[in-house]
């Protein structure tokens, strides 16, 4: 590899993401989002899987940009829902979210699963976060990782941090919710950091070979 930084694009517009990123990977690289690149055609996620959306947004944005480029998928998979909502985690509540506030999304989305769940006893509550991580090159896949988080579902909302199903997952070994928790705390712990982790030293390896 030359002295220049690999260029690598991160498929989002979420500023938080690429400072995820760029604090668990390192600033060896050139970390770039879908902002630098202006009018983008959009990947659509209709994957069944976290892998096949993750894979689908990594190829089509590397080919686009022609630049190395790193997506996720992810979102919550309930045991007793037979593993919803899954890859409809986002918009399991509503399958348009146009001029829909994401809080009010958030707050439907978890109503949702509580309701679902009513009734149901602690021990078949359990729950995971998944997130899925593709690295790809304009011609192929490069990497894959994937990580999670065990947990349970609440009866009730708990907890202001976070976003999404953060206030309804409770993780036993620290006995509150992801929205009780800081965020340093969080990234400790995440599904997303979870497949960082995974990815850092698969990508380095790469890089040295590259």
């Amino acid at each position: 590899m030359s002295d220049e930084k690999r260029k690598i694009l991160v498929a989002t517009t979420n500023p938080g993401k690429i400072a995820e990123l760029r604090t668990l990977l390192g600033t060896g690289l050139q970390w770039l989002s879908l902002a630098d690149f202006g009018e983008m055609p959009e990947i659509v996620e209709d994957g069944a899987t976290f892998a096949e959306n993750a894979r689908k947004k990594a190829l089509g944005y590397a080919k686009a940009t022609g630049v190395w480029t790193i997506a996720d998928d992810s979102g919550l998979v309930v045991d007793a829902l037979d593993g919803a909502p899954g890859v409809k985690s986002a918009r399991f509540s509503c399958e348009k979210e146009d001029n829909v506030d994401r809080i009010r999304i958030d707050h439907r989305n978890s109503a949702k699963v509580l309701k679902l769940l009513e009734g149901l006893p602690k021990e078949k509550r359990t729950a995971r976060f998944v997130c899925r991580l593709c690295l790809a090159s304009p011609e192929d896949v490069l990497l894959e990782t994937e990580g999670t988080l065990e947990g349970l579902i609440t009866e009730e909302e708990i907890g202001d941090q976070g976003f999404g199903y953060d206030p309804i997952f409770f993780v036993p070994h620290l006995n509150k919710t992801i929205a009780q928790i800081t965020r340093e705390e969080k990234n400790a712990i995440s599904h997303r950091g979870n497949a960082i982790r995974k990815l850092e030293p698969l990508l380095y390896k790469l890089l040295q070979v590259g």
